[in-house]
């Protein structure tokens, strides 16, 4: 009998390993260190935009904004994500908030008001460069944004040109951002440029083709960009040959290619930190449903993790580490 015990405790621990083991790779396939949020559009009558999560594998959707606002997420650091919002403002008057990635923790960052921008932080998340805004004069312009107390110091000062997508490097010595000379001038593209952190060595990346007429002016032809600390490259959209796609760089600016043959049009992306996963915004040609993608990098597997069936906009996918 007591062999027989010691034969089932064998058993036991084998099986027990075995599971531990189907676990952990479960949890390294599906990245359950990783949860996306992302923009819904909640009733765009009302202009009514929530934040929502979910996992990687598309479940556990959740709305954790729950607030009649506009409220747009475009980065997260770690385990805190960043959203504009008009909550307490008037209507598009955008602010910095910070919350977990359940909706707890609601706080306001700065009083200093931004553009519709995406941003990026550096300092291990205790500064961030945005696009922001100081009464009607001064417009699009970068400011540095001390997370913790909230003040800001203005890095551009250049009338009428728009400066937005700022990120920095990942060591924190550059900030890659779409510029544009003439924030008005219709018949100016767009583009990337790249510049030491204090704003100086200012250089152009990107150049959009000059025989590709397919854009329109409201198009991106250099959207917001993403720098990829692993393959050390930044990732932008652009809309070329009468698609919209994803692109990248070299930060040198030497080498530019088409990144992706997703047959969809591809827009707001994010990829996760350890480079592996790829989340991307995707919609058909007719733009009447836009949803949530995820790519695995390694074997360009990709699937959808959102549907149209109650929300048609969502938008801009984050990565947030999770616990």
């Amino acid at each position: 009998m007591k062999n027989f015990y010691n034969h089932q405790f064998i058993n036991f621990k084998k099986h027990k390993f075995v599971i531990l083991l189907v676990f952990a790779m479960l949890t390294n396939i599906f990245g359950q260190n990783y949860k996306i949020a992302y923009n819904v559009a909640q009733d765009s009558k009302t202009e009514d935009y929530e934040i929502y999560s979910m996992n990687l594998d598309g479940t556990g959707k959740k709305n954790i904004t729950n607030h009649k606002d506009v409220a747009w997420t475009y980065y997260a650091w770690k385990e805190t994500l960043f959203f504009i919002s008009d909550r307490d403002a008037c209507k598009r008057c955008f602010f910095l908030y910070e919350m977990d990635i359940g909706g707890a923790g609601i706080r306001k960052i700065s009083d200093l008001q931004l553009e519709d921008s995406w941003m990026g932080s550096r300092q291990n998340g205790a500064e961030m460069i945005v696009s922001g805004r100081i009464g009607k004069d001064v417009r699009y312009q970068l400011f540095v944004i001390d997370l913790k107390t909230g003040k800001y110091k203005q890095l551009t000062d250049e009338a009428g040109a728009a400066f937005r997508d700022p990120i920095f490097s990942p060591d924190g010595k550059q900030i890659v951002y779409a510029y544009k000379k003439e924030r008005t001038n219709r018949a100016i593209n767009e583009e990337l440029f790249i510049m030491n952190a204090d704003g100086t060595n200012r250089r152009q990346l990107t150049t959009y083709p000059k025989d590709d007429k397919t854009a329109e002016w409201h198009n991106y032809h250099a959207g917001p960009p993403r720098w990829v600390k692993k393959h050390n490259f930044i990732t932008y959209n652009s809309v070329q040959n009468g698609k919209s796609s994803l692109y990248a760089v070299t930060p040198d600016g030497k080498k530019n290619w088409k990144l992706t043959e997703n047959a969809l049009n591809e827009g707001w992306h994010d990829w996760s930190p350890d480079g592996k996963w790829l989340a991307i915004e995707m919609n058909e040609k007719d733009e009447k449903e836009y949803g949530i993608w995820l790519m695995n990098w390694k074997t360009k597997e990709i699937k959808k993790l959102t549907d149209g069936k109650d929300f048609k906009f969502q938008h801009s996918p984050v990565f947030v580490e999770t616990k």
